[in-house]
């Protein structure tokens, strides 16, 4: 009975702060043809079950790779960019409902904090099982501004890069789209490897993190422009 009532704890420390993240992003949505909310809770979902393959998966890397090698990390991120594009993909980008370009990103994004929220309630599960709630509360924090971002920044650029091919022929797209999923592997990678190097220089990266989140919201305002723009020329 413990052992669930940790994990229902854990689980609400990570969905309900992804939750939070997702009604602020959704804003970013505020043209007249938003997204199903269906949909958008069905990527959510798919991001929630990309962790389970994630993890499975790197538990295989670990089989041939040592922990926390740069080897490792490289295929860490891959593996996670990887399954959290594919979660959005097979649930919301291949349908009709991702007819402008904004959708890209808020789709992605979508997935994205999915991702976050069951990642980070694993990362509550020790803490929270051991009693030590301040620890729990501290990391849960941490993530919140971290590395939950870094997963939305990361996907959000591949939905950019999507956003700028919407009008491209569907040969370009993909190759557009596979530049941005690159980008957002050496993003989470570079993430990755100074968090664990361990050097004190969490608010070094945190404000990179916060600089991307910036960088962001502009580029969600530069899409909208875009789906006027685009939309009416074809």
């Amino acid at each position: 009975m413990f052992q669930i009532q940790t994990f229902l704890w854990a689980f609400l420390g990570g969905i309900l702060p992804a939750l939070l993240w997702l009604s602020f992003w959704l804003r970013e949505d505020t043209d007249d043809n938003r997204e199903p909310k269906k949909l958008i809770a069905g990527t959510f979902i798919a991001g929630l079950i990309a962790v389970v393959i994630a993890l499975f998966l790197e538990r295989g890397v670990g089989l041939f790779v040592t922990s926390g090698s740069t080897i490792a990390i490289i295929l860490w991120a891959i593996i996670e960019e990887a399954t959290k594009f594919g979660a959005a993909w097979f649930v919301a980008l291949r349908t009709r409902f991702n007819d402008e370009p904004v959708d890209s990103m808020v789709y992605l994004v979508t997935a994205a904090l999915g991702f976050a929220a069951l990642e980070n309630a694993f990362f509550l599960i020790g803490p929270f099982g051991n009693g030590e709630f301040t620890r729990g509360f501290i990391t849960g924090n941490l993530r919140f501004i971290g590395s939950s971002l870094l997963h939305v920044i990361s996907s959000g650029v591949i939905g950019i890069f999507i956003a700028y091919s919407f009008c491209e022929l569907p040969s370009r797209k993909w190759m557009i789209a596979g530049l941005g999923l690159i980008l957002a592997i050496v993003l989470h990678g570079f993430f990755n490897f100074f968090i664990l190097r361990g050097d004190n220089n969490l608010f070094t990266i945190f404000g990179f993190v916060w600089v991307g989140v910036v960088l962001l919201i502009l580029f969600f305002e530069r899409v909208k422009r875009i789906n006027r723009t685009c939309v009416t020329s074809i």
